[in-house]
């Protein structure tokens, strides 16, 4: 289904509750509600719950899986819940006094995970809220998890919207979550309360923290796919058979040189990816094939990959030269030509053209053609990533693996594991099949190191052997591993200073810094902004179906004259969050956050707080979600005991992030780390 409505059809209106309660009493009689008292999303859903038979005066959910079939239906949604889980834990504590709860449903709208605040658990079990109950449209009839699920995209319902007569004593917010590779949808994720728990932004909070999970699906989907590929390696080199690796969903990860002729003579047409995904993958691996699969499929080897009782994916297997083929087709084609990856084109994804920021790139493209270590210099947000992949993608290493791993925010023995991996039972708690580090992960490709300052020094050695020596220990291991790998490294230190004070070592710093190349701040590049606040409003649009979302001049201005301390991301941020809360898709500094709507001025000069439109209940919110971070920051130092690396990783954020952050709300003092975040 196509996303439908506009932003304000996502958003509800709790002074118009009696109005839309008497339009429903309506609809049910069989009249027509009056025209304009529901919002497009609202009309739209009550209709297909008219279509659909839903019952008005339900009460609440069907009853809920038992807690095998509960425990099933986890299990088949593994993905969703290994990255969406961990961070619904963190808002466990910060939920507890708001009166809401958090829901986690799969596709079909079956609530997986509950988590928030235990006073309204009694009244959201009365109408069945919680895991094991099943809230589509077609169950329990208009309601944010069901509805968002219809539209895929997000929606508010509140109060009186709901068509169920029992649930209309609630408000929810919820958006879909995507698979970062394809687009489709895994999930949704929902914030409810009673509905004096009303507020506007739980529904930029829920999309904000939807993102979040699509990005650890990101993140685990690419480290699944590098595993896969390790394991299909060797096969796939130095043989005269086609072979392509496809992951778990029967997606194209792989081919090897030859596969392009080795598919093309089974009936394989045009470019090899057309034929890929291949949805019913493991069905067809099991053996069973159905009618409308294609041809071509009967003619090749599937084989299996797993890692213990996991299959990461399959690798279909072309013979070089088959008999059944010929009568298929007489044609072979040569190998797929592969379009070279130009300078210019590796880092088009950088936008602006200052000449501070066209310098940068200009080193970066020399650079890519030697096969050296680059240290990027720069603050946090300005973008480091970026010029890592175009380096990666404009130098001869561009065909191997892009591996990257930010050193700020992990333990000394986590890190240690995800660089240099471990060989099984290296430890208690290890896998059972060992693991691959990023450094061996990252062989015939570029290794991207970012916050290269928060290495422990311990580390460090290890790191330079591999530079030196291009050969790595996995831990618990005697044997040398041999890579050959392009280290890109990134850090918003300096690392010089940190060589003078004993931080850093002096040789692994003059390894890295052979070359480097600085990345200005946005501020220093003004003259890029206009660019930026465009591209990122398209962005935005794009993201969310908003089609016509514009600044007006003074939240325009604020833009320009504010100083983005965060820098790209933050202006990234500041963007995707003001489009959302946008009315009639006039972005105003109402929607920008405060320290940057706070720079409104009249033509006087004098603060306009009219224009602005930061009225007393806008302001109230803005405490409101601050109060709310605040608390989840203190949380999370609480319970890793002061250790900041641990508090950041559990968060979600750099560790720099999170000093910004207990300086700006005051923490040091409260949590004893005084010493630790004024320096």
């Amino acid at each position: 289904m196509q996303e439908t409505g506009t932003p304000m059809d996502w958003f509800s209106s709790p002074d118009r509750d009696a109005s839309v309660m008497a339009a429903w009493e309506r609809l049910i009689q069989g009249d027509k509600p009056p025209s304009g008292t529901l919002r497009g999303v609202v009309d739209d859903s009550w209709h297909r719950c008219l279509d659909g038979r839903v019952a008005p005066d339900t009460a609440g959910a069907p009853l809920p899986l038992d807690e095998g079939a509960l425990f099933d239906l986890r299990v088949r949604n593994d993905r969703l819940m290994h990255a969406s889980v961990p961070l619904i834990q963190q808002t466990r504590e910060f939920l507890s006094q708001t009166g809401t709860i958090l829901l986690l449903a799969d596709p079909d709208g079956m609530i997986l995970e509950l988590a928030g605040d235990t006073r309204i658990v009694e009244p959201a079990g009365e109408v069945r809220l919680i895991p094991g109950c099943n809230w589509a449209e077609l169950s329990c009839g208009t309601n944010a998890i069901g509805t968002a699920l219809a539209l895929r995209q997000p929606v508010q319902i509140h109060g009186s919207e709901h068509f169920c007569a029992g649930i209309k004593q609630w408000t929810c917010s919820a958006t879909v979550i995507r698979d970062p590779l394809d687009g489709s949808v895994l999930g949704v994720l929902d914030v409810s309360g009673l509905a004096q728990t009303y507020s506007q932004h739980s529904l930029a909070f829920i999309v904000s923290m939807a993102g979040r999970i699509e990005s650890r699906l990101g993140k685990f989907a690419m480290e699944r796919r590098l595993r896969l590929m390790e394991r299909c390696m060797a096969y796939c080199s130095g043989r005269t058979d086609g072979v392509v690796v496809v992951d778990e969903s029967g997606r194209l990860v792989r081919a090897n040189p030859q596969a392009s002729a080795a598919f093309a003579r089974l009936g394989v047409s045009g470019a090899l990816d057309n034929a890929f995904p291949i949805p019913d993958i493991a069905r067809i691996a099991a053996g069973s094939m159905s009618p409308q699969s294609p041809a071509w499929l009967r003619l090749v080897r599937i084989e299996r990959v797993t890692e213990g009782a996991d299959t990461l994916g399959f690798m279909l297997i072309a013979p070089a030269a088959s008999r059944r083929a010929a009568s298929l087709s007489d044609a072979v084609l040569g190998a797929m030509p592969v379009a070279e990856s130009t300078p210019a084109a590796a880092f088009s994804r950088i936008v602006g053209t200052s000449s501070a920021l066209r310098t940068a790139i200009q080193k970066a493209q020399q650079l890519a053609k030697a096969s050296v270590p680059v240290l990027l210099l720069g603050e946090t947000g300005v973008g480091k990533e970026l010029f890592a992949q175009g380096i990666h993608q404009a130098s001869s290493r561009a065909g191997g693996p892009f591996v990257a791993l930010n050193c700020g925010g992990l333990s000394r023995d986590l890190l240690s594991s995800e660089l240099f991996g471990y060989a099984e039972g290296a430890f208690t708690g290890a896998r059972r099949s060992g693991m691959t580090g990023k450094i061996e992960a990252a062989n015939h490709g570029t290794l991207f190191l970012d916050e290269i300052g928060e290495m422990p020094l311990d580390i460090q050695p290890h790191l330079l052997r591999v530079l030196e020596e291009g050969e790595i220990y996995r831990l618990g291991e005697n044997a040398p591993r041999k890579v050959s790998l392009r280290l890109i490294a990134a850090t918003h230190r300096d690392l010089r200073a940190d060589v003078a004070d004993g931080k850093f070592r002096m040789d692994l710093y003059y390894r890295l810094a052979v070359t480097n190349i600085s990345i200005p701040p946005l501020r220093e590049r003004k003259t890029d902004l206009p660019e930026m606040i465009e591209h990122w409003l398209s962005v935005s649009r794009e993201r969310y179906g908003i089609t016509h979302a514009v600044f007006d001049d003074v939240a325009y201005e604020c833009l320009l004259n504010y100083t983005w301390p965060g820098n790209v991301r933050e202006l990234r941020n500041a963007i995707e969050g003001a489009v959302l809360m946008a009315r009639d898709g006039i972005v105003t500094v109402a929607e920008l956050p405060p320290e940057i709507g706070a720079l409104a001025v009249s033509p006087k000069g004098v603060r306009d707080t009219a224009s602005s439109g930061l009225s007393a209940l806008a302001r109230q919110k803005v405490r409101s979600l601050e109060m709310a971070e605040a608390e989840s920051i203190r949380f999370a130092i609480q319970q890793s005991q002061g250790n900041l690396t641990q508090a950041a990783a559990q968060l979600g954020i750099a560790k720099s992030t999170l000093y910004q952050k207990i300086r700006k709300y005051a923490l040091a003092h409260d949590l004893g780390i005084t010493r630790r975040v004024s320096r």
